[in-house]
Formats: C-alpha cells, sequence, structure tokens
C-alpha cells in the first residue's frame, strides 16, 4: 500500500488584521513594535506610551489629566492616600499597585480611571508630530494587575475620537488656544455639564486645563468645548484673524490629516 503524505496546513492570514486599514495609521514605528512584542517607553512630541510585550500598559501627556486627577477629583480615593503612594513608587502605575495591594481602592473603580487616563493621553499621544518619536527598550513596563490594551485597539479609539471631534466642529483652534467667552444673539440652555466647562473660560485657561481643573478627561472636555464654539459661546483666543464663517456648503478638504480621516472612516464604521 502506498503512503500518501497529508501536506501541512497553508497559513491563514487573520482577517481582522488583514482587512484593517486603520494598522499602523496613526504611528507605523508603533505597530512594529506592537509586531514585535516590544517593551519599553515610546516618547513623541505631545505625550508617551509604555508598552510591555507590545501592548499599552500606560500613557501619558501634558494635555491630559493624569490617573491621580481622575482617582482624587470626585472623592474615590482620598488626596493623602495617593501622595502616600506616590512617595513609595516609582511611577504612576506602581502608585496604583500599591493602593490596590491595600485595599484602599475597589478593583473596578481604578481599572476604569486606569482606561480612562490611558485612552485619554493616548489620543494626544499620538496626535500629528512635527518631530519623529524615539522608543527606548526598557524592562520597567510590565503586564500586571491594572488592564492594558493592544496597539490596535488605541489606534482605532484614537480615530474615533479624531472623526467624532471633526463632525462636531472641524475647527481644532478651540483645543488647545485660551477661550473667550461669546455673545450669542439668542442663547439656548446649557446642559450642566456644559455649563461646568463654560463657567472656567475666562481668557486664560485652555481646554486640557479646564479639564484639569474639573477633574475630566481631557477628550470629553475638547467635546463640551466644541459644542459649546457650535452654539456660539466661546471661541479661541488667537493671535491671528479670526477664521472665515463655517460655510453651509460641504467643506473641501485641503488638510493632509483630515483627509486621511477620511479615508479611514468607512474602514472605521465597517468595524
Amino acid at each position: 500500500m502506498t503512503r500518501v503524505e497529508t501536506p501541512p496546513p497553508l497559513p491563514v492570514r487573520d482577517k481582522r488584521v488583514a482587512g484593517d486599514h486603520t494598522a499602523g495609521a496613526l504611528s507605523p514605528m508603533l505597530r512594529r513594535l506592537a509586531e514585535e512584542q516590544a517593551t519599553g517607553v515610546l516618547m513623541r512630541e505631545h505625550g508617551t506610551l509604555y508598552l510591555a510585550q507590545g501592548r499599552v500598559v500606560h500613557a501619558e501627556s501634558p494635555l491630559a489629566p493624569g490617573l491621580d486627577v481622575l482617582l482624587t477629583a470626585h472623592g474615590t480615593l482620598a488626596t493623602a492616600a495617593w501622595q502616600r503612594a506616590a512617595e513609595r513608587a516609582p511611577g504612576i502605575p506602581d502608585a496604583a499597585r500599591l493602593l490596590l495591594e491595600a485595599g484602599l481602592l475597589p478593583a473596578g473603580a481604578l481599572e476604569l480611571c486606569h482606561l480612562d487616563a490611558l485612552y485619554d493621553a493616548g489620543y494626544f499621544a499620538l496626535a500629528p508630530s512635527s518631530t519623529p518619536g524615539r522608543f527606548r527598550y526598557d524592562s520597567g513596563p510590565r503586564l500586571g494587575p491594572l488592564p492594558s490594551v493592544p496597539v490596535i485597539a488605541l489606534e482605532r479609539e484614537t480615530l474615533r475620537r479624531r472623526l467624532l471631534l471633526h463632525r462636531l466642529w472641524p475647527d481644532p483652534a478651540a483645543d488647545r488656544a485660551p477661550l473667550i467667552r461669546a455673545d450669542p444673539v439668542a442663547a439656548a440652555p446649557i446642559p450642566p455639564r456644559r455649563r461646568a466647562v463654560l463657567d472656567r473660560v475666562d481668557g486664560v485657561r485652555t481646554a486640557p486645563e479646564i479639564a484639569r481643573n474639573l477633574g475630566r478627561q481631557a477628550f470629553h472636555t475638547l467635546v463640551d468645548v466644541r459644542r459649546l464654539a457650535v452654539a456660539g459661546l466661546i471661541r479661541p483666543l488667537l493671535t491671528a484673524p479670526a477664521p472665515p464663517p463655517l460655510p453651509t456648503s460641504p467643506l473641501t478638504v485641503t488638510d493632509p490629516d483630515i483627509a486621511l480621516l477620511k479615508r479611514l472612516r468607512d474602514a472605521l464604521e465597517a468595524l
């Protein structure tokens, strides 16, 4: 009897990855680091991402309130308790672990605040940059009790947030400039959450500073700021002449970054 050798099965590509047109769209370096399961710190112009085995375990940005602010601003954790943990730990994730091990924080509340802070800072860290990113291989970041996220999940969420802000109000000037109040012809009622943002507009504070003052995520504050701009209640304090009024006809895309968002929109909505 002739023995028939069964050939090994052909490799099958993961369709979810093969069909993902967002892969590497924000940072090809970050995607390569994820593929090689790198551990270390990726430093970009507007923020820093900490990777462990190719996953994002922590993110920081000067434009986003940190985990300490989100935990202490609304009474989830006493400020003194955080300060004691921070003094004993080399970084924010380590301080959070100490608090968790000491039973000073419910695990669920800490995990939610950690993910909120990670996606918030990650949004700014992956913003368009005028300088190349730098990666430092380091054994410091590590997987632990706090949840980590795949790079692809952070990229998708960042793109989703960009598209949302663009749909609300396509001019990003109000995101980082000092904000001043405008005089609308007829102001509609303002929800309490948005009212809290408007009350802190003083011609000096920027949206990230208002977020830190309120103890809220910076991205959610950007959403409120753009909605207030749409309502004609605030505007950015710019040294250059104000941009012309928003046309009623469809916008002509000239910004390469916005063009990228529009090309990726259909791919994201199909996920």
